[in-house]
């Protein structure tokens, strides 16, 4: 018999024999000790050996072993006093844990898994947790914590423009993010036009960014996956933290409803810079007869309940909203404009825990999301005090979601983890609608646009399967259906990844991943505003497609505490969409508004895009972070655009590097500071003017006569030009203390504390030829949005 055969039949056998020995399940849930709110991430090891697992989203843990006279098993958790149990009589039984905070926690972990786990150990490649007591140090915009920021310092995540919180995921758009809040999606993720996320960091318990390798149990994206829990609240006694900063305060307060059987949270923000800039505005304006009177503010709301039954089963609610609105009234004795912009999300989540037996979890959960934008201007003219005529414009878009969803833990074995599922979205997308109003007509013209409604659907399976000691294997198949007025799309979508264990501490991954995505994202300004357009797969309009593959290496370092990690990626991307040259998502021409129709705009091309990330971070000691590199092209080619010819996207960005460092000085003085710096955005501007009739001569009755014509820009190739790099620093210092009854923290920070004049945008300005007063010339002029900005905050817990 062949040697190869011979070994295969005996491994069969042994694996055989190991799984028909008697086992014995040992489950449970595992909670924070003083508020009992369970935590995901916590690892669950039989001492002295690789058997284990992790428990899920919602604290369960399941652990089959064979059965034998005695086991001690370890619990541990980043932040928590690792926790040992001995069980002597070893039968299946229901072990629940509670860990206690650690007194003093000298590190901040990029990974949000336990202490002493290795990066080398892990299956999943591709995703990073950040703990949120990690984002309270990192320095901040204006001091505003902000979970997008800190994602954006991680290699493979691009930044967009200066001061944006989009995210463009390995060459993805900020579309192809997969955003999700207690299991909702969450469609628009910004405050204050993207220079604010809407997430209030004082009330998530857990965040965790997917870049590559997509477990099956994530569809309906491209790019990435950043899945996002809210804190439960604590079952024991009332706690509440908030803060005092620039431009906004924010206050969260949870506690018992039912001690131990029930709590609550609700942590709520709102900016006051309306409030500020009132009296400034205010004395700007004394005297004149124009007044302008601007008005911006935005507030969100996170509240969630929930309810322990018993070992079995536990109900939640909990729900998202906020909003953004900013308006203008200028009036004076004869006129009187108003116009504003709002936008907005909501989310609302009911969710039930199942404990079907030991080894069978299962949570369902009903979602509801919505988000929509509105504009509207009004312009009244007077004369003699009484209104002569009256223009009136609203706009309006909006999608709003309905979705069922039930996932299953299976805890087959040590050798088997496996999870499966479906989910239903019922989509309704209203992408424009316009009415417009005018005196001289006497009448209304309503373009109300028609909803389209759809219909999501997927189905996954998938194993985390652990053949042998050395190796990892995570294989799934997620199938996705897409339903229109008259098509119905079924996409298959393989997913798999492994890591095998060449040394103690060191690895190699790889996965493979397919993605379907049905909704899209339309910009005229690539700058992810509330005004973009979110459009669904139409009968006309097929789905986007990717195709990712990834392989890396992941190495730890015992001594000082280091581990590292490099990443090489490729992404092909089909069916990706975008405007023709010239097109818009909005028609104030009357008379053809009716037939304006965003399906008729748009061009379909595709995409690719690969590169290499690499990562080194410092786990432990006083000085703790880390140094993030990418390097990555990004190319895209339709046949309407650009005359066919492949172009970079505008975030296409050769070279992005991110340092952080935090630096425990005492006890009560912590240290921190970033650095970023970016190859420039890729850019269409002119490169040249001419006059179609130079030497034209163009009377002026009411002045001195000239010589001109009609103007024309000669603009070259797509994204031809490369703006100038970016970089900035951002530094802080925070100053705790521990009173009797609370603790505070002082916070001064400084954003591009060294006066980086980055480019916001670019311009060909008309100015004097310096060697000659008397000619002028076209000279490319660097806009800069922010000098150095200094900011403080007070925050308190309690």
């Amino acid at each position: 018999m062949p040697k190869p055969l011979y070994q295969l039949l005996i491994f069969v056998f042994v694996s055989f024999q190991a799984f028909a020995q008697e086992q014995i399940t040992i489950s449970g849930f595992v909670r924070e000790k003083g508020s009992l709110e369970l935590l995901p991430g916590v690892n669950v090891y039989l001492e002295n050996s690789t058997v284990g697992t992790v428990t899920n989203t919602y604290g369960f843990y399941s652990l089959t072993i064979p059965k034998s006279d005695s086991v001690r098993i370890s619990y541990s958790f980043v932040g928590y006093e690792r926790q040992e149990v001995s069980v002597e009589k070893v039968v299946s039984q229901q072990i629940d844990i509670a860990l206690s905070t650690a007194n003093q926690l000298n590190e901040v972990i990029i990974s949000g898994r336990r202490q002493d786990e290795k990066v080398s150990e892990s299956v999943q490649m591709s995703q990073i947790e950040i703990p949120i007591s990690q984002i309270k140090k990192i320095p901040a915009f204006f001091g505003e914590k902000d979970v997008i920021r800190v994602l954006q310092l991680m290699p493979g995540v691009q930044k967009g423009t200066e001061g944006q919180t989009g995210l463009y995921v390995r060459g993805g758009g900020p579309d192809q993010n997969l955003i999700i809040l207690d299991d909702a999606v969450v469609y628009n993720a910004s405050h204050l036009f993207g220079f604010f996320s809407v997430f209030n960091s004082d009330a998530l318990k857990s965040v965790e960014l997917t870049k590559g390798g997509f477990p099956a149990r994530y569809g309906g994206r491209l790019s990435s996956v950043v899945e996002m829990n809210m804190k439960e609240g604590s079952k024991e006694k009332l706690h509440g933290e908030g803060g005092i900063g620039l431009i906004s305060s924010r206050l969260t307060l949870e506690g018992p409803l039912a001690k131990k059987k029930s709590s609550f949270l609700i942590s709520a923000r709102r900016t006051y810079i309306d409030v500020l800039a009132q009296p400034l505005i205010a004395q700007q304006q004394a005297g004149s007869d124009s007044k302008v009177k601007p008005g911006y503010f935005f507030y969100d709301l996170n509240a969630k309940v929930n309810y322990d039954f018993g070992a079995k089963n536990k109900l939640y609610v909990s729900g998202y909203f906020g909003r953004d609105k900013f308006n203008i009234r200028e009036k004076s004795t004869d006129s009187e404009n108003r116009s504003g912009l709002s936008w907005g999300n909501a989310t609302a989540t009911l969710r039930w825990n199942h404990l079907i037996n030991q080894k069978l979890f299962v949570n369902t959960s009903l979602i509801y999301s919505h988000f929509n934008f509105n504009i509207f201007a009004n312009d009244k003219r007077y004369e003699k005090g009484l209104l002569q005529d009256e223009f009136s414009l609203k706009y309006n878009s909006l999608i709003r979601d309905y979705s069922l969803k039930t996932d299953f833990d299976y805890f087959l074995n040590a050798k088997h983890s496996v999870k499966f599922g479906a989910q239903l979205t019922s989509h309704r997308f209203v992408p424009s609608a316009l009415a417009l109003e005018g005196d001289f007509s006497d009448d209304e013209i309503d373009l109300q646009a028609k909803p389209i409604n759809t219909l999501e659907a997927g189905a996954y399976v998938e194993d985390t399967w652990q053949p042998f000691t050395a190796l990892k294997v995570n294989g799934g198949f997620r199938l996705s259906f897409f339903q229109t007025k008259t098509k119905l799309y079924v996409r298959p979508e393989p997913r798999i990844s492994a890591a095998l264990k060449l040394a103690k501490d060191f690895s190699v991954k790889a996965s493979f991943a397919k993605m379907n995505q049905y909704v899209h994202l339309l910009s005229n300004t690539g700058l992810g505003l509330p005004t973009d357009l979110w459009v669904p797969t139409t009968d006309r309009v097929a789905p986007q497609q990717s195709s990712q593959v990834a392989f890396g290496f992941a190495k730890d370092l015992e001594k000082p505490g280091l581990a590292l990690t490099l990443e090489g990626y490729y992404k092909k991307m089909n069916n990706i969409i975008s405007y023709k040259e010239g097109s818009s998502f909005i028609s104030l021409d009357g008379e053809n508004a009716n037939e304006l129709d965003w399906e008729d705009n748009i061009t379909t091309g595709k995409g690719w895009s690969y590169g290499a990330e690499f990562m080194v971070q410092k786990k432990t000691g006083k000085l703790s972070g880390w140094v993030g590199y990418t390097l990555s092209w990004t190319q895209w080619k339709f046949p309407e655009l650009n005359f066919g010819k492949t172009f970079y996207p505008r975030y296409d960005r050769r070279n992005d590097i991110s340092v952080v460092g935090i630096y425990e000085l005492s006890k009560r003085i912590t240290l921190s500071a970033t650095w970023v710096y970016g190859t420039g955005n890729a850019l269409t501007i002119p490169i040249s003017k001419f006059s179609t009739y130079p030497n034209r001569f163009v009377p002026n009755p009411w002045g001195s006569p000239a010589y001109g014509g009609n103007v024309t820009n000669e603009y070259g190739d797509k994204n031809g030009f490369r703006a100038e790099p970016y970089h900035r620093m951002d530094v802080a210092i925070q100053f705790h203390k521990k009173k009797k009854r609370h603790e505070r923290t002082w916070e001064f920070g400084l954003y591009n504390a060294y006066n980086r004049r980055n480019p916001f945008f670019y311009n060909i300005d008309n100015k004097k030829d310096p060697g000659n007063p008397d000619r002028r010339i076209n000279v490319l002029t660097r806009y800069s949005l922010f000098p150095v900005l200094p900011s403080f905050s007070y925050n308190f817990k309690f």
